[in-house]
């Protein structure tokens, strides 16, 4: 299903659509456990629609007006976007650093004494 074509499609059409979509997922799982299909790759497909569909609705409920980036996002959030996700990367980095040079400076354990067994003992 095309992001496009769901774009252009009126709120009612849209719940129309999801409700279409979510009772063929149902069908499907429903004969996968009965063991009439092996469908996995339709149940996949469906699965991912109803994803898109749940996306286009949310974006028409906030009223997300789509630029031609590719990513569906605004140019300038898709900007802030980015910029906001690269910040916490930099710092996961630098504190995952700290913890492996933590964990080489502490002194090496010690090898436990072996003990004999009753078997050992009887030979």
């Amino acid at each position: 299903m095309d992001v496009e074509k769901l774009r252009n499609l009126t709120d009612a059409e849209l719940d129309h659509q999801r409700r279409e979509l979510n009772d063929q997922l149902f069908r499907l799982k429903f004969q996968l456990k009965m063991g009439q299909t092996e469908s996995l790759n339709k149940i996949r497909g469906l699965r991912k629609d109803v994803a898109r569909l749940h996306t286009v609705m949310r974006e028409k409920q906030l009223g997300i007006a789509v630029a031609g980036n590719g990513n569906g996002q605004p140019a300038a959030e898709a900007a802030h976007i980015e910029k906001a996700a690269a910040a916490p990367r930099k710092k996961a980095a630098a504190s995952s650093t700290k913890k492996k040079t933590a964990a080489r400076s502490k002194p090496a354990k010690t090898a436990k004494k072996k003990t004999v067994t009753a078997k050992a003992r009887k030979k």
